[in-house]
């Protein structure tokens, strides 16, 4: 399969317009539908027009990537005999993939419609429910103060006395209710027809996948993303639903759903998004709501005047340089417009978010107050933590299985002031909480006495909140392991946070990721008050460099559209200098260059943390089939060479295998993460080299005299018994039972549905794991456990890789500008520690190791 023709030529580098498109006539409209209907007929019937027709068309659509039209239209021909219905020609192809996902994320057609109409119902039921409590209640009679019928002394209150009759209740509505009611009754009806649409597209997916796809609604349970991708793709080639690319490659249609999010994580590496703001009284806080969230995605991608006209392209006036200042003060003055109108509906949002609140939690919160003391992942969190390409239910999965370990990481932090404040608290409102509870068992008429079930209530709330801040006894601090694992999970952390998980400033910036849930409902409840604020005073003065952000870094792909040049994951153009592999195999790569101001501006053109490093090697996991450019596999191979070199020099020079080695240190943080994981570290360590690695290590080292000789006991029989060992080991402690001590990578999969799956279900059939095992690819019991212990591994050696590049240069620069005197850089960074050795000089791994404790049993991976 041929790779996407990309132009990577950014906006701000051209001198012609390469978006500009013809006006689109009446009679060109009927000539392209019938162009259309021929080509899916020729297509249909094995015609094929030659290659100079082949080259004209892609001539012709060089510059053209999607109609410009940006109505969601399927033309439909109809075949003579046969039952099923054709999908060619779909001219809005990101809002036809994001329904695909959608539909096989929410299971299918009935269940999408439920949602639909309940959510309209739910609407109509908070209008009615505000207006019968407001005008139809007797709250005299309700609470006592009067009796209900005065003329029988009558003292049982019945529900006919407290309940006011409908013409009654409806004449004392005022103005204010009426109004209120009108407002209501046209939001309603917008939002009738917004749903009666969503079901009619919806409808058009269920064919689609019923027809197209053989895919009948009962399956989707059993079917993964990966598999309905594939199917996609198939149709592709046989209908054209996409009618400027003969095939869609599986990136192509990771960018069309998420074209968007891409940018948004773009921006938030850049540190261009509003997330970080003071306020009164309070300080700096670090918040990202859904409300703000909304209003970013209307600004930049939706709304009119947004920098895109419609779902695949950028608006033309992006690539003129000179209308930079022009598209600046467009944008600013669109925010300012957007901030006002969010401050004058301000009290209605928050008015509705405190019901819509109110009313989802009310249930979890009287039968489990401690619900609010439950961590989660924070919108800032979610967007920081994001690949490239990321679907959501593969983020989703990936944050679940970090979740137990950063919540132990959190709760092994305790302040001792709180501490005390909070044992007295727990102490005073158990002390008058038992009290109240005594006299009504006595007496059960102590509980009618006014406000005593409101004071109980309020007790316990202040039981639960000051039982969350004494710390457990049993638990013993071991923040750095945690953090470690962490990582291994999540893929991405602030560099500077290295040996540095033990203080308080990174328990702090970490707790912004994962914020309790009353932190999360209190933050949105009160957006609506924020979000203009924020706005206007921290996101509008970026409007010039969000402008400069989308002509540098949006590219044009063929029978895609405009995209985030950095979605590409191109390492060559946009990768980070501090997380490239430095060997023979990517030496010869233009975008690899050892001068220091070219680094520097590379460094310019990439992103921190190595993001776009990061998200490839996590989608060509997620996406074996994928044929990547010449550059990403030149990249993926040199991360598995370097790390056969590693391991050979490792075994073959154990006195020097526990300095500066990144896969020594990145073994053993994963084997510390749990017993699974402590086994398959440990078998690759154990394991003979082979003499693939050894010929490998050779070439990339021809200069090392030690190599000369190969390990004994190596052979033929023996590699023959290691791949047999090593497939055991993975079906072992990949697939261990939900009772076992540590729980294996793919044992928290099984707990979902396989549509949730990440990947494929066969797992790919080329890892980091079994290139440093030395075996042919095998399939393990737990396929997609290997993607997830072979992700985690790749994290944290690439991070170590980065650590020792910086180390290096960091270095390097001191040497260079040494001088008497105190020195004006920064302390130079620690190096990791080294690790433990055995006897023999052999590396151990094992899993009790000096920070195993209770925190990291049964830990949910």
């Amino acid at each position: 399969m041929a790779s996407p023709n990309i132009n990577y030529r950014s906006l701000a580098e051209e001198h012609a317009n390469p978006f500009q498109t013809t006006t689109t006539t009446a009679a060109n409209i009927k000539t392209n539908l019938d162009d259309a209907k021929t080509f899916t007929a020729a297509a249909h019937l094995g015609e094929h027009a030659d290659d100079e027709e082949d080259g004209d068309q892609e001539h012709d659509h060089e510059h053209e990537d999607m109609p410009h039209n940006s109505g969601f239209m399927i033309h439909i021909v109809p075949e003579t005999g046969k039952e099923s219905q054709r999908w060619n020609h779909i001219e809005d192809l990101d809002s036809f993939f994001s329904r695909m996902y959608n539909y096989q994320q929410k299971h299918g057609f009935r269940v999408i419609v439920l949602d639909e109409v309940f959510q309209v119902l739910e609407l109509g039921f908070v209008i009615w429910l505000f207006t019968f409590s407001t005008h139809c209640i007797k709250y005299d009679v309700l609470f006592g103060n009067s009796l209900p019928d005065p003329q029988t002394n009558r003292t049982k209150t019945m529900l006919s006395d407290v309940f006011i009759s409908t013409g009654e209740c409806v004449s004392k509505f005022g103005f204010f209710t009426y109004l209120t009611i009108f407002l209501a009754a046209i939001y309603l009806g917008i939002r009738l027809l917004k749903t009666i649409y969503h079901i009619t597209q919806y409808a058009d997916i269920k064919r689609f996948y019923n027809t197209a796809l053989g895919i009948e609604d009962s399956d989707l349970d059993n079917i993964t993303w990966h598999d309905v991708q594939q199917r996609t793709r198939k149709v592709q080639a046989e209908q054209h639903m996409c009618i400027d690319k003969e095939l869609l490659t599986e990136l192509d249609i990771y960018h069309r759903i998420l074209r968007f999010k891409n940018y948004l994580v773009a921006l938030m590496n850049k540190q261009l998004l509003p997330v970080r703001f003071q306020l009164p009284l309070i300080g700096e806080v670090v918040s990202l709501s859904r409300g703000m969230l909304f209003n970013i995605d209307f600004i930049l991608f939706r709304g009119p005047g947004s920098p895109f006209q419609n779902n695949w392209q950028l608006r033309d006036e992006f690539a003129v340089r000179s209308n930079q200042t022009e598209l600046a003060q467009r944008l600013s003055k669109l925010i300012l417009g957007v901030a006002l109108v969010n401050l004058l509906l301000a009290p209605v949002i928050f008015l509705w978010q405190l019901i819509y609140f109110s009313f989802s939690y009310a249930n979890i919160l009287r039968k489990e107050p401690s619900a609010l003391g439950v961590r989660t992942w924070s919108n800032y969190g979610r967007l920081y933590l994001r690949h490239f390409n990321e679907l959501d239910h593969e983020l989703d999965a990936r944050l679940n299985r970090a979740y137990e370990y950063a919540d132990r990481y959190l709760s092994s932090f305790s302040s001792p002031l709180a501490a005390v404040i909070a044992r007295n608290g727990l102490f005073i409102s158990g002390g008058l909480l038992i009290l109240i509870l005594a006299l009504g068992i006595y007496d059960e008429h102590v509980f009618q006495v006014e406000h005593v079930l409101s004071i109980i209530a309020a007790l316990t709330v202040v039981g639960v909140l000051c039982r969350t801040f004494i710390p457990d006894e049993n638990l013993i601090w071991c923040p750095e392991q945690l953090m470690t694992a962490i990582l291994a999970h999540v893929h991405y952390l602030p560099t500077e946070w290295k040996q540095q998980a033990h203080t308080a400033h990174v328990r702090n910036e970490f707790s912004n990721f994962f914020q309790f849930k009353a932190g999360y409902l209190l933050s949105e409840i009160f957006s609506p008050f924020v979000t203009p604020f924020v706005l206007i005073f921290v996101f509008r003065p970026k409007a010039m460099e969000i402008v400069k952000f989308f002509r540098s870094f949006t590219v044009s792909v063929r029978g895609v559209g405009n995209v985030c040049s950095f979605a590409q994951m191109d390492v060559r153009k946009h990768g980070n200098p501090d997380w490239q592999i430095n060997n023979s195999n990517l030496l010869d790569l233009p975008g690899l260059n050892n001068d220091p101001l070219h680094q520097q501006q590379q460094q310019q053109q990439s992103l921190a943390g190595g993001k776009t490093e990061m998200s490839l090697v996590r989608f060509t996991l997620n996406n074996p089939e994928w044929q990547m450019p010449k550059e990403a596999s030149k990249f993926i191979k040199g991360i598995r060479e370097h790390a056969i070199d590693e391991l050979v020099q490792a075994k073959t020079s154990p006195q020097t295998a526990a300095r500066d080695n990144p896969l020594m240190h990145s073994l053993i943080s994963f084997g510390n993460i749990g017993e699974a994981y402590s086994s398959i570290a440990n078998s690759v360590l154990a394991a003979d080299v082979s003499p693939e690695q050894l010929q490998l290590s050779q070439s990339m080292n021809a200069g090392r005299a030690s190599f000369n000789t190969p390990p004994t006991g190596l052979g033929v029989g023996g590699g023959a018994a290691a791949a047999s060992d090593f497939r055991q080991m993975l079906q072992q402690n990949l697939g261990e039972p939900l009772s076992s001590m540590s729980m294996g990578p793919g044992d928290s999969m099984r707990r979902l549905r396989l549509s949730k799956a990440e990947g494929r279900i066969e797992g790919p059939t080329d890892t980091l794991l079994y290139s440093l095992y030395g075996v042919e690819p095998r399939l393990a019991k737990n396929p997609i456990g290997v993607t997830v212990a072979d992700m985690c591994l790749s994290a944290l050696y690439l991070h170590e890789l980065s650590q020792q590049k910086r180390l290096a240069r960091q270095s390097r620069i001191e040497e260079a500008d040494e001088r008497p005197g105190p020195s004006s850089r920064g302390p130079r960074p620690q190096a990791p520690p080294q690790p433990p050795t055995g006897a023999a000089g052999h590396t151990v791994i094992t899993s009790k190791a000096a920070e195993r404790t209770p925190l990291l049993g049964n830990i949910r991976s």
